[in-house]
Protein backbone atom coordinates (compact mmCIF):
# COMPACT_ATOMS: atom_id res chain seq x y z
CA UNK A 1 0.00 0.00 0.00
CA UNK A 2 1.53 3.34 -0.75
CA UNK A 3 0.26 6.51 1.75
CA UNK A 4 -1.88 8.95 -0.32
CA UNK A 5 -1.31 12.39 1.68
CA UNK A 6 -0.42 12.61 5.00
CA UNK A 7 -0.92 9.23 7.14
CA UNK A 8 -3.75 8.84 9.33
CA UNK A 9 -2.91 9.25 12.98
CA UNK A 10 -4.21 5.94 14.64
CA UNK A 11 -4.08 4.92 18.42
CA UNK A 12 -4.90 1.88 19.91
CA UNK A 13 -5.92 0.60 23.50
CA UNK A 14 -4.77 -2.62 24.34
CA UNK A 15 -3.74 -5.23 26.64
CA UNK A 16 -0.68 -7.02 26.30
CA UNK A 17 -2.10 -10.95 25.40
CA UNK A 18 -5.71 -9.68 24.48
CA UNK A 19 -6.68 -11.73 21.07
CA UNK A 20 -8.64 -9.09 19.78
CA UNK A 21 -5.96 -6.38 20.47
CA UNK A 22 -3.48 -8.70 18.94
CA UNK A 23 -5.86 -9.30 15.60
CA UNK A 24 -6.43 -6.15 15.53
CA UNK A 25 -2.64 -5.03 15.35
CA UNK A 26 -2.15 -7.89 12.83
CA UNK A 27 -4.36 -6.20 10.22
CA UNK A 28 -2.96 -2.48 10.71
CA UNK A 29 0.47 -4.49 10.29
CA UNK A 30 -0.29 -6.00 7.43
CA UNK A 31 -1.79 -2.62 6.01
CA UNK A 32 1.65 -1.50 7.05
CA UNK A 33 -0.29 0.93 8.90
CA UNK A 34 2.01 2.66 11.45
CA UNK A 35 -0.20 3.82 15.34
CA UNK A 36 0.82 4.18 18.70
CA UNK A 37 -0.31 2.09 21.08
CA UNK A 38 -1.12 1.96 24.94
CA UNK A 39 -0.87 -0.89 26.47
CA UNK A 40 -3.15 -0.39 29.96
CA UNK A 41 -2.53 -3.91 31.70
CA UNK A 42 -3.40 -2.89 35.10
CA UNK A 43 -3.33 0.76 34.28
CA UNK A 44 -6.66 2.19 36.03
CA UNK A 45 -5.84 5.90 34.39
CA UNK A 46 -5.08 4.52 31.21
CA UNK A 47 -8.43 2.64 31.07
CA UNK A 48 -10.35 5.60 32.29
CA UNK A 49 -8.48 7.68 29.42
CA UNK A 50 -9.50 5.33 27.34
CA UNK A 51 -13.31 5.25 27.86
CA UNK A 52 -13.75 8.88 28.52
CA UNK A 53 -12.38 8.94 25.03
CA UNK A 54 -14.32 6.05 23.68
CA UNK A 55 -17.63 7.73 25.27
CA UNK A 56 -17.68 5.29 27.67
CA UNK A 57 -16.91 1.75 25.83
CA UNK A 58 -14.58 -0.16 28.15
CA UNK A 59 -13.89 -3.31 25.87
CA UNK A 60 -10.67 -3.90 23.97
CA UNK A 61 -9.31 -2.80 21.73
CA UNK A 62 -10.16 0.56 21.25
CA UNK A 63 -9.20 2.33 18.29
CA UNK A 64 -9.07 5.86 17.09
CA UNK A 65 -8.38 7.24 14.00
CA UNK A 66 -7.33 10.98 13.91
CA UNK A 67 -9.20 11.45 16.83
CA UNK A 68 -11.90 9.38 15.94
CA UNK A 69 -13.05 6.24 17.97
CA UNK A 70 -14.15 3.84 15.38
CA UNK A 71 -14.84 0.99 17.98
CA UNK A 72 -13.32 -2.55 18.39
CA UNK A 73 -11.28 -5.44 16.22
CA UNK A 74 -14.66 -6.58 15.57
CA UNK A 75 -15.50 -2.72 14.15
CA UNK A 76 -12.10 -2.38 12.27
CA UNK A 77 -12.26 -6.09 10.06
CA UNK A 78 -15.94 -4.54 9.46
CA UNK A 79 -14.79 -1.37 7.22
CA UNK A 80 -12.14 -3.62 6.22
CA UNK A 81 -14.96 -5.58 4.77
CA UNK A 82 -16.68 -2.94 3.28
CA UNK A 83 -13.84 -1.51 1.22
CA UNK A 84 -14.03 1.41 3.47
CA UNK A 85 -10.45 0.93 5.73
CA UNK A 86 -8.22 2.32 3.47
CA UNK A 87 -9.71 5.40 2.55
CA UNK A 88 -10.52 5.99 6.19
CA UNK A 89 -6.39 5.60 7.40
CA UNK A 90 -5.90 7.14 3.67
CA UNK A 91 -4.18 4.65 2.08
CA UNK A 92 -4.36 3.50 -1.83
CA UNK A 93 -3.49 0.14 -3.77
Amino acid sequence: MANQGNPAKVEIYTWRFCPFCIRAKGLLDRKGVIYSEYLIDGDDMGRQTMMRRANGRNTLPQIFVDDRGIGGCDDLHALEARGELDRLLRLTA
